[in-house]
């Protein structure tokens, strides 16, 4: 059965509700055995019709957090419509809050790529004619990924809000100092055991991802710290054929490479904007400022 076939809606929300005046419902999709979280705000007098923007928030965070929050908030009241996705991380019905570092590691890093692909056919179901994606931080790398690897009939534009860099060595060297062991004998045995047939086996790892004194499979140790260059999104940029727009922040201390990776990247379709003052998160009034320079881009 396919992707597009799977999909169901799972909340009471009749199709009709689609055309009702502004209103935010939690909508539930399936995708395999994990049934999918997200919120989908429509602005007044608009339905999917009139496009969606398909939001994605950052590292190990959730749909609900205060930046996904603001920017939908804002977005509606200029008109837009979004759907913030609360990726998975490989548990059913996840709830809108930080992941519990204490859980066994499951997700990998592209598994946001198919969450993408099944809310995009989601919304074509309800009769989306257009969307925009827009991802913060990791979330900014992950709808380049799928923008560079899956794209869709639907996507019109890709919004990039801090996207995430990576560097090998630099990563390699603030997990030694961070959790005093090589993270090269981690990435080596966990490479072992996804060669040997074995990459659902549980490993205590001393770090994984922000979580200290973890245990993760080894397909997620290898998800997010083998060498892959697709991790970096500049490095995704020269493979996206749609319109895209990154917005940094001049403070941003997170992502404070970005600007010098972007430096020579020229692209008929990219736009690349800094608010001035704004840290990674873009609180308070730069939300303002990002909504705007946002909307001016896509231009529904």
């Amino acid at each position: 059965m396919s992707v597009f076939s799977r999909i169901t809606m799972t909340v009471a929300l009749a199709l009709g509700v689609l055309f009702a005046p502004a209103y935010a419902e939690e909508i539930t999709v399936k995708q395999g055995d994990l049934t999918l979280r997200g919120e989908l705000t429509l602005a007044e007098g608009k339905t999917a019709k009139d496009g969606v923007i398909l939001m994605l928030h950052g590292t190990l965070a959730h749909n609900k957090m205060e930046i996904m929050q603001s920017l939908s908030d804002l977005l509606k009241d200029k008109g837009y419509n979004t759907l913030r996705a609360n990726l998975s991380y490989a548990i059913d019905k996840r709830a809108s809050d930080m992941l519990d570092c204490t859980i066994e590691h499951r997700h990998q890093h592209a598994d946001a790529v198919a969450e993408l692909e099944t809310w995009m056919q989601w919304l074509k179901q309800q009769g989306a004619t257009k969307v925009a994606l827009l991802g913060h931080s990791r979330g900014g790398n992950q709808v380049a990924w799928y923008a560079a690897e899956k794209d869709s009939e639907l996507l019109t534009k890709v919004i990039t809000v801090a996207p995430a860099t990576a560097d090998p060595e630099k990563a390699a060297k603030e997990y030694a100092e961070r959790y005093g062991k090589p993270l090269a004998d981690i990435v080596a045995e966990a490479k072992k055991l996804v060669d040997a047939g074995k990459g659902d086996s549980v490993m205590e790892v001393p770090g994984f991802v922000y979580c200290e004194k973890a245990k993760a499979t080894a397909k997620a140790v290898l998800g997010y710290y083998q060498d892959d260059a697709r991790l970096n999104t500049p490095s995704l940029l020269p493979k996206i054929k749609k319109p895209m727009l990154i917005v940094m922040g001049s403070e941003d201390e997170v992502v404070a490479d970005l600007p010098a990776k972007l430096e020579g990247v020229k692209q008929d379709n990219l736009s690349v904007a800094t608010v001035d003052g704004a840290d990674h998160f873009f609180l308070d009034l730069y939300a303002d400022e990002l909504v705007d320079k946002v909307t001016e881009f896509v231009a529904w």
